[in-house]
Parts: C-alpha cells; structure tokens; sequence
C-alpha cells in the first residue's frame, strides 16, 4: 500500500495536515537528548522526513539508519539523502520492526513517526526498540491521536472519516489507502493508554506531549538499568 501512493505522500501529508506535519517533525526531533556523538534509528522511516529532520536540527546527531519495508518509501527517501549530502551518515535498510536488523544496544535514540500502529505487533516493535537502545537511550513517538475535548474529537472525526478520506483518494488515487489510516488511527492506543504500552514494554520516565489540540502527540521514553 505504502509503495503505491509512495510519489505523492509527501504532497499529501503537508496539504492534509495544513503542514502542521513539518511541525510536529521538528519537535519530535527536539525531544533527543544533547549528549555527542548519537547514533539514531529511525523506524518506519517511510520517505526519511524525520530522521532527516533530527540531521537538520541536532549537531549530536552522527550517524542514522533509517529501516522500512517499503521500497517505494526508501527510494525517495534515498534520493532525499543524497540532495542533502548526508549519504555517508545515513543508511536505510529494508526490514520490520518486529525484528530490526541491528545488535542489542547498538543506538543511542529510536524515533519513529507515524509508523508505530502500522507495525504488526506493536508490543513486539517497541520490546525491539527497547533491545536496540542502550543504556540510557531515548524512544520518541511521533503518532495520530484524537483530542480529548469530545467536541474537538467529533469535529475531527468528521474531517477524519468523510474529508481527509475522499481529499486522499483523489490526489492519491488510492482511497482504500487512506480508509486503512483512519482506521487504524481510530482502533489504536493513543494518550495514557499507549504510554502504559511503553511502559509494559520496559520504558521508563514515560510521558507525552500533545500536539494541535490532541489530534496528534509524541511519547518519550528512556531505556533505564534493568
């Protein structure tokens, strides 16, 4: 699905979101702690915006790897990388997150950014993240969730469910594509629930940063002692 609407997902994203997206990129990115040297895996990297994103933003930042399944995504996300001279500091790699190709303890932060609940094990995908990081390493989530004000939450489930659906139909030309993401959006933890997710999966000093009245919201996460 994702290699399918791959040439006009960017686009997409930015008009859909109002480019509220870029936004949120940049502050998940933030959220990275400012030790030296930090080597970043980004999950689900689709077409690289994040992990590009933490490169643009964070001098900390020497090394990333960004891993996806879809070859559309990589393709574009290679291109990216390469227009922004990065190529010798950021590898992608084809894989899932049910079983990252990478050593225990072998990267300072995980990010990931709309790709978590797309996973299909998600417990599985953050008990591997928790396995790549080492001690004291960092998890930002960058993921959909529905505002907490029931007023707000109806007013964007109606864009969510008749809008967003038929606009990304049209300009994708895949409408099952964007049925499939409000979908999931919709049946997915999000807030307090997908925190205590984070922390049955062994993250510590757990919390969350809503974004745009709820509608989306990052989750942090540290890998302690134990």
């Amino acid at each position: 699905m994702f290699d399918r609407i791959s040439g006009r997902y960017d686009c997409l994203n930015h008009f859909l979101s109002a480019r509220q997206d870029i936004r949120w990129r940049r502050k998940a990115a933030a959220q990275f702690k400012n030790q030296a040297d930090q080597t970043i895996l980004d999950l689900a990297t689709g077409t690289g915006d994040l992990i590009l994103t933490g490169f643009e933003r964070k001098p900390s930042f020497v090394k990333g790897i960004g891993i996806d399944p879809a070859e559309g995504m990589l393709r574009i996300a290679q291109k990216k990388i390469h227009d922004k001279h990065l190529s010798a500091r950021i590898q992608l790699v084809r894989g899932d997150g049910i079983a990252i190709p990478l050593a225990a303890g072998s990267v300072d932060g995980v990010m990931i950014a709309f790709g978590i609940r797309n996973i299909d094990d998600f417990k599985l995908g953050l008990q591997e993240t928790l396995r790549v990081l080492n001690i004291g390493g960092r998890l930002v989530v960058l993921e959909f969730s529905l505002p907490e004000s029931s007023l707000l939450r109806k007013m964007y489930l109606l864009y969510f469910r008749h809008i967003l659906t038929w606009l990304g139909g049209i300009f994708s030309g895949d409408k099952e594509a964007y049925k499939y993401l409000i979908e999931t959006v919709e049946n997915f933890y999000y807030g307090e629930e997908f925190c205590e997710k984070m922390k049955e999966a062994g993250f510590g000093k757990v919390h969350r940063i809503p974004l745009t009245l709820g509608i989306a919201t990052i989750y942090i996460g540290d890998r302690g002692t134990v």
